[in-house]
């Protein structure tokens, strides 16, 4: 699947925003990628999992796990595609980990799905929770990834679209971004 159609489905879709927005990394950025506004169209997200799948399809994968909440319905699709256990891992007392009776066995090869990343912190925060549980990271499959192909895993990784997006440090936010009313979408703010 060619980048310019997954970011044409998510304009069509009204997924990519545009204003002023603080991101889960704590970046700032006139854009904004809500993936749940893509995928909760069916078709959208069994197309992206797919492509994630064809690209893993060649890898023993026993689970697929992602970091709560973005990241859950594209996982849970990507599991049932691979007809595999999906699970995911959420903070607790800001530490990633995982709850709800979820266990990761040693030696599971465990792929890590998300939705959108730009430094990475959520992944990498999963992927530790991974290997602490004595399971070993089959690779990191994604939507979007901001950083344009900067972040680097350490393990197979895929993404369908990189893309350059513009963001600042909250003490290089420029006049006319800092004139735009902020909103923070991402789901880390969450309360439990």
């Amino acid at each position: 699947m060619e980048q310019e159609k997954v970011l044409e489905i998510f304009k069509k879709t009204g997924a990519l925003l545009e204003g002023h927005f603080i991101l889960t990394s704590g970046f700032h950025s006139p854009n904004y990628f809500q993936c749940a506004k893509v995928l909760q169209h069916p078709e959208y997200n069994t197309l992206f999992a797919s492509e994630i799948v064809k690209h893993f399809s060649g890898d023993e994968i026993d689970t697929v796990i992602t970091p709560a909440v973005g990241g859950i319905v594209l996982g849970t699709e990507i599991g049932r595609q691979l007809n595999r256990k999906t699970i995911f891992a959420e903070r607790q007392n800001e530490m990633m980990t995982l709850r709800r009776g979820f266990e990761i066995e040693k030696g599971e090869k465990v792929l890590v799905c998300e939705d959108v990343v730009t430094t990475g912190g959520s992944v990498f925060e999963v992927i530790e929770v991974v290997k602490n549980a004595g399971g070993i990271v089959a690779g990191v499959g994604f939507i979007i990834d901001r950083s344009n192909g900067k972040i680097n895993f350490g393990v197979k990784q895929f993404s369908l679209a990189q893309i350059e997006v513009i963001k600042y440090s909250e003490s290089e936010i420029p006049d006319w971004l800092k004139n735009i009313p902020v909103s923070k979408p991402g789901s880390r703010g969450l309360k439990k």
